[in-house]
């Protein structure tokens, strides 16, 4: 048998049966495949997709509630601009004219336009003999009634609209105190 020399490579018996496999799982490398550097960069990469995925998902959606809202708002915009001219109607249709058909194409116009205003889910706020709710009502002017109940709107002023649930414009209305 020739002489070792150091830095001489020893070679090693193959050992059997449990300590066979003791051997290999020390020749293996320290670290699981799960924890091997390809598999964190992979689980890195993976979860920035899906946190860039999910952020996407809540750009998409916000962006689609602020188009409808700003739908809603355009909407309403208009419509606020047209009610002047529905107060305008609503005067002629109750001034006194001694033209019948003048008189009753004033009122066809008012209908037609408040029909308009109707098929876009604006409706009148309903005023007069109701309870004072600040909500709904602007109140402009308080009267001294025993007759009318106590914080009772007694007469619409101006009419008030709403666009669903939204109030457009409140009720210019006078109370009983």
């Amino acid at each position: 048998m020739p002489k070792k020399q150091p830095g001489d490579q020893v070679e090693r018996e193959a050992p059997e049966g449990a300590a066979a496999a003791e051997a290999a799982a020390e020749a293996a490398p320290e670290t699981p495949p799960e924890e091997s550097p390809q598999a964190i960069e992979l689980a890195v990469l993976k979860d920035q997709y899906l946190r860039l995925m999910a952020e996407y998902d809540n750009y998409r959606k916000r962006s689609q509630k602020e188009r409808e809202a700003l739908y809603a708002d355009i909407r309403a915009e208009t419509v606020k601009k047209l009610l002047p001219v529905m107060d305008n109607l609503e005067r002629a249709v109750a001034a006194p004219c001694t033209d019948a058909a003048y008189a009753q194409g004033v009122e066809m116009t008012f209908k037609q336009c408040g029909e308009a205003l109707g098929s876009m889910d604006v409706s009148v706020i309903e005023a007069a003999g109701q309870p004072f709710d600040p909500e709904l009502h602007d109140a402009v002017m308080h009267v001294e009634d025993e007759s009318a109940g106590e914080n009772t709107v007694v007469q619409v002023l101006q009419q008030g609209y709403r666009m669903g649930e939204r109030v457009l414009r409140h009720a210019m209305v006078k109370v009983a105190n």
